[in-house]
């Protein structure tokens, strides 16, 4: 009668072991044992420079797994380098650290994006095109509009 009892969660422990290990990007696992990453509130201020601009946007991580932005690509400069603000110092660093469960705010007077040897000038109203590269996820596009040199976004979430 023993051996019975047993064989149903036998059976549903080894199909909840089979479940977990399978799973593409469209598994709709809800971020337990990897990064689930999204981009948003994107935007890069008009430059006053002709060969450097900077640029914003907040990744979130529903994930149950942390990752890191280790690097950023766009057609517009010739490299884009991501910055952290430590005590008012800006320094270039290899990574930043997104969070399981929670976010990466890259903001005016914090962490951030710098655009160097620009091909263009940006302009306001027009759209930068990014991707941005992390060590344990694929590699993700984002648009970024160009705004007015002195916009500041809504605060609140």
């Amino acid at each position: 009668m023993r051996r019975r009892l047993g064989g149903p969660a036998a059976l549903t422990i080894a199909g909840a072991l089979a479940l977990a290990g399978c799973g593409g990007s469209d598994s709709g696992d809800n971020g337990s044992g990897k990064a689930e990453l999204s981009a948003g509130s994107a935007y890069m201020p008009q430059p006053v420079s002709d060969d450097m601009a900077a640029g914003f946007l907040t990744v979130t991580n529903k994930g149950g797994a942390p990752d890191e932005l280790t690097s950023v690509t766009s057609d517009i400069a010739g490299q884009v380098t991501v910055h952290e603000t430590v005590d008012g110092a800006m320094q270039e660093v290899k990574s930043l650290k997104i969070p399981a469960g929670g976010r990466l705010e890259l903001k005016s007077g914090g962490d951030h994006l710098m655009f160097e040897q620009l091909k263009s000038k940006p302009k306001e109203g027009q759209t930068v095109s990014v991707e941005l590269h992390f060590a344990h996820s694929g590699p993700m596009k984002v648009e970024m509009p160009v705004k007015p040199a002195t916009y500041t976004p809504k605060t609140g979430h």
